[in-house]
């Protein structure tokens, strides 16, 4: 039985790796299908950070990082995102917040070449925090909320 297991254990290594499809909606997530592809709704989602005035802080891209080893993997891109005048107000709120900032958008690409875009809301990332922060966070989460939506809206609209 042991041999039995190893045997099926090989296979499925010897198979690739598998993803899931798409990112599914959770608490506190939103989640976004569009027609666009991956690299058209990455781009849109840059430029609508830009146009709200928003700044992208940190990008991390596990596909791009594949494909320098030579691999092909589904396009996925985390962007962090935040501006200095709203993180003088969560520290002043909370400090403990500061292990949030920035905030991120996911854009990922499925098999059918269309993209999603997801984020936690600010509101939920900061939930752990709002009993120390209080009203100034609880209502600093709530624009973010705001601007991040305002932010996914431009970036999935159709040109």
């Amino acid at each position: 039985m042991r041999h039995l297991l190893s045997f099926f254990f090989l296979i499925s290594l010897a198979a690739g790796p598998a993803f899931s499809d798409s990112v599914v909606p959770r608490e506190g997530w939103q989640v976004i299908s569009t027609a666009k592809a991956y690299q058209a709704l990455v781009d849109d989602l840059k430029a609508s950070i830009k146009a709200e005035k928003m700044l992208l802080v940190t990008q991390a891209s596990a596909s791009a990082g594949a494909k320098g080893r030579g691999l092909t993997i589904p396009g996925n891109r985390v962007m962090g995102v935040y501006r200095n005048d709203y993180a003088i107000r969560m520290l002043e709120a909370s400090v403990a917040a500061g292990i949030e900032a920035p905030i991120r958008f996911y854009v990922t690409e499925n098999s059918d070449g269309t993209a999603m875009l997801s984020w936690k809301t600010p509101s939920y990332v900061f939930a752990p925090y709002m009993e120390e922060g209080g009203k100034p966070l609880e209502e600093l989460a709530a624009e973010l909320d705001g601007v991040f939506q305002t932010i996914a809206d431009n970036a999935v609209a159709s040109r």
